[in-house]
């Protein structure tokens, strides 16, 4: 009410429907839909609840929202990455991650008893609208995902709470932390000089690495293996 009396210099109940109209058509452009509804809202209720008057609804048009599509990383951009992160777990996080399509809590998420080598999948909990799902699981990342538990051992687990030395990780009660993955990914990013945003893991393009990459063999530069 006091932006709108401001523009004005007049009491709300003053002004014209047009006039009205015309204020709302500006702050559409100039600010966010969330404050429209706010001036909007309280233009209603002094209407309803202070003049006590039948309130005439303005018709107000929404500017349309542009959305743009996420950034994909080609096949090209993440055998970089994997060859780029020198820490074994974050090369095989990256390697399950696009290789099987999935989101960063899933991959995080993932347990021993995820994994079907029979069958070749990998069983999703809890993923997208809270549904289980089940994906294939190349051969690559079987083996990178064995290196890595082989790594840390931990009885559950395949991505454990790194923090401190081997004996914690193989009792951490959780997994990576969302933060550590999201953060190491923007660093990989930056080193290899790819200028893609991925502030988040949207669920990637089924992609199956060349069969030269080889994260199972990574040096690990901490000094326990797993971290």
């Amino acid at each position: 009410m006091k932006r709108l009396s401001s523009h004005f210099d007049a009491c709300p109940d003053n002004l014209s429907t047009d006039q009205l109209e015309q204020y709302f058509s500006d702050l559409v452009d100039s600010h966010s839909w969330s404050t429209v509804k706010v001036d909007r809202n309280g233009l209603q209720f002094f209407w309803k609840h202070i003049l006590k008057q039948d309130w005439q609804w303005l018709d107000i048009v929404r500017a349309p929202k542009i959305q743009s599509l996420p950034d994909i990383l080609t096949p090209q951009e993440v055998e970089q990455l994997i060859s780029t992160a020198r820490k074994l777990r974050y090369r095989v996080f990256i390697l399950a991650t696009y290789s099987m399509g999935l989101r960063l809590s899933e991959t995080l998420s993932l347990e021993v008893g995820d994994i079907d080598a029979g069958r070749k999948q990998v069983h999703i909990r809890r993923g997208k609208g809270h549904k289980d799902r089940r994906v294939p699981l190349p051969d690559l990342t079987y083996r990178a995902l064995q290196a890595l538990w082989c790594r840390h051992r931990h009885p559950r687990l395949l991505f454990p709470n790194a923090s401190g030395d081997m004996e914690q990780i193989q009792l951490a009660r959780t997994p990576m932390g969302r933060s550590s993955a999201q953060t190491a990914m923007k660093a990989l990013l930056h080193q290899c000089g790819i200028k893609k945003s991925l502030g988040t893991f949207p669920a990637s393009q089924l992609y199956y690495p060349p069969a030269g990459t080889r994260p199972e063999s990574a040096p690990d530069s901490s000094t326990a293996g797993a971290r």
